[in-house]
C-alpha cells in the first residue's frame, strides 16, 4: 500500500516538474517572440491614438476598449489557429499572405499621408457643400473603430507571425501556449498604454487643482497643453507606421529585396539604432510606392465594383 502511496507520489512529483518545466519554456519562448515583434508592438501603439482623435473625450476609453475587444478577437479566434494551421500544413503561404496585408496598409497610410499634404498645401481649397456626407457621432465612432480593428489585424497578424518563427520547431503545445501568452500580453499592453496617452488631458487637469503644491499644478498645466500636440505627433506617427510596416512586411515577403537592404545595411557598418532607422527609412520610401501603385489600381478598378443599392 504505502510502496503504491509512494510511486503515485513519485509519478505526481515527475509530473509537477515537466509541467513547471513547460511553464518556464513558454514564459522565455513568449519573451523572445516580444522581442522580435517589438517594433510592429510600437507601430501598433503609435496607429490607435489617432482613431479617438476629435471624439468625445467621454467616448475615448469605451472606443479603445472596443478596439481591444477586436484586437484580442482578431488574435484569439482567427490568427493563433490560423498560424498554427498554416505553420504546420502550409507554412510556404504564410509570407504571400502577409505581404498582401501589408500591400492594405501601404494603401492606407499612403491615403492618408495624401490627405495630410493635400491639407497643407491646400488649405484655402473650396468645399462643395452638397457633396459633404453627414453622419452622426455614433456612426463616425463606428467607422473609426472598425477601421481601427481593421488595421489592428494586419499588425497583429505580423506579430503572430512573427512570434510564430520563433517557435516553429517547438513542440506543438508550446507554440499554442506561447502564442496565447503574447496574443494576451501585447493586446493588454499596447491598448493599455493608448488609454493612458489618450486620458493624459484628463490626468492633467486633475493635477491642475489647487489641491496640488505649485509643481504638481504646473506640471498638469503642462500635460493639458500639450497633449493635443501629442496626439497630433502620433497621429503622423501612426501614418508613417502603416506605410513602414507595410513596406517592411512587402521587402520581408520578398527574398531578392530583403537580401539587398541588408547588403547595404551590411556595406555601410551600420548597427543598432542606425541599422534600424535606414531599414525603417527604406521601407517608409518602398510603403509609398506600393501605396501610391495600390491606389492608382483601386481607383482605376471602382467602376468595375458592384455598387451598393439605394436604401
Amino acid at each position: 500500500m504505502s510502496s503504491g502511496l509512494l510511486a503515485l507520489l513519485d509519478d505526481i512529483a515527475a509530473i509537477v516538474k515537466v509541467t513547471a518545466a513547460s511553464i518556464d519554456d513558454v514564459a522565455v519562448q513568449a519573451l523572445k517572440a516580444s522581442s522580435k515583434a517589438a517594433g510592429v508592438v510600437i507601430d501598433d501603439a503609435a496607429v490607435t491614438p489617432k482613431y479617438v482623435v476629435g471624439l468625445s473625450p467621454k467616448r475615448e476609453l469605451p472606443i479603445i476598449w472596443n478596439i481591444a475587444k477586436g484586437s484580442i478577437k482578431n488574435k484569439l479566434l482567427f490568427l493563433l489557429p490560423a498560424m498554427l494551421l498554416l505553420g504546420t500544413f502550409a507554412p510556404w503561404a504564410v509570407a504571400p499572405l502577409l505581404a498582401f496585408g501589408g500591400a492594405f496598409l501601404c494603401f492606407e497610410g499612403y491615403e492618408k499621408l495624401h490627405h495630410i499634404v493635400h491639407g497643407i498645401f491646400h488649405k484655402e481649397t473650396h468645399i462643395d457643400e452638397e457633396k459633404i456626407e453627414i453622419i452622426t457621432p455614433e456612426e463616425l465612432e463606428k467607422i473609426r473603430t472598425s477601421g481601427a480593428i481593421r488595421t489592428d489585424f494586419i499588425l497583429s497578424a505580423e506579430i503572430m507571425a512573427i512570434s510564430y518563427a520563433v517557435v516553429a520547431t517547438e513542440p506543438f503545445l508550446t507554440q499554442f501556449f506561447t502564442l496565447l501568452v503574447v496574443a494576451v500580453a501585447i493586446t493588454a499592453g499596447v491598448y493599455g498604454f493608448v488609454g493612458l496617452i489618450v486620458k493624459m488631458d484628463d490626468i492633467g487637469l486633475h493635477l491642475a487643482k489647487d489641491k496640488f503644491n505649485r509643481t504638481t499644478r504646473a506640471f498638469g498645466r503642462g500635460l493639458i497643453k500639450g497633449m493635443p500636440a501629442l496626439l497630433k505627433v502620433l497621429a503622423y506617427i501612426g501614418t508613417a507606421a502603416m506605410l513602414w510596416v507595410g513596406g517592411g512586411i512587402i521587402i520581408h515577403a520578398i527574398p531578392f529585396l530583403h537580401h539587398e537592404m541588408l547588403h547595404l545595411v551590411h556595406e555601410l557598418h551600420l548597427e543598432g539604432f542606425a541599422a534600424w532607422g535606414l531599414e525603417a527609412s527604406l521601407s517608409l520610401i518602398f510603403g509609398i510606392v506600393i501605396g501610391f501603385i495600390v491606389v492608382q489600381i483601386v481607383e482605376r478598378t471602382k467602376k468595375y465594383w458592384p455598387k451598393k443599392s439605394a436604401s
